[in-house]
C-alpha cells in the first residue's frame, strides 16, 4: 500500500480485498498509536502522583513546623504576658484551607475517557476600530 492510500487518497483503483487490507493496516497502526499514547499518559500520571505525594509530605512537614512555632509562640506569650492574656487570643489553626480542602487528603490522578466538546456557542469576535 502506498503512502497516499494510507492517507485515504487514490483509492479508486483498489479492490474490496485491497481496501479491507488497507483498513486492517490502518486499524493496527491506530491501535499502536493509542497504546503508545496511553502508556505515555499513564507514565505521566504516575510521575504526577509521585510529585503530589512529595508535595503532600512537604505540606505535612510544614504543618509540623507551624505547630511547633505556634506552641513556642504560646509559651513565649505566657512568659511575657502570663496565661490570662494568652487565653483570649488562643485560636488553634486547623488542617483545612479557607476553601475547605483537607490538607491531609492525598490526591490521586487517573486516566479517563475524554469528555465530548460542546462547541454549540458561536465564537465571539472582538471588533476593533
Amino acid at each position: 500500500m502506498g503512502c497516499r492510500q494510507l492517507m485515504g487518497e487514490e483509492l479508486s483503483g483498489l479492490s474490496i480485498n485491497d481496501l479491507q487490507k488497507l483498513e486492517n493496516q490502518l486499524e493496527m497502526s491506530l491501535k499502536g498509536v493509542r497504546m503508545k499514547k496511553d502508556q505515555m499518559l499513564s507514565d505521566e500520571i504516575k510521575e504526577l502522583n509521585h510529585k503530589g505525594h512529595l508535595i503532600h509530605q512537604e505540606s505535612l512537614e510544614l504543618h509540623k513546623k507551624l505547630d511547633l512555632m505556634c506552641q513556642e509562640n504560646t509559651e513565649l506569650k505566657n512568659k511575657v504576658y502570663g496565661t490570662q492574656a494568652n487565653e483570649a487570643s488562643r485560636s488553634p489553626h486547623t488542617d483545612t484551607f479557607n476553601n475547605g480542602y483537607d490538607l491531609h487528603a492525598p490526591v490521586h490522578l487517573q486516566l479517563s475517557q475524554p469528555l465530548p466538546l460542546k462547541n454549540d456557542a458561536p465564537e465571539k469576535s472582538m471588533k476593533l476600530g
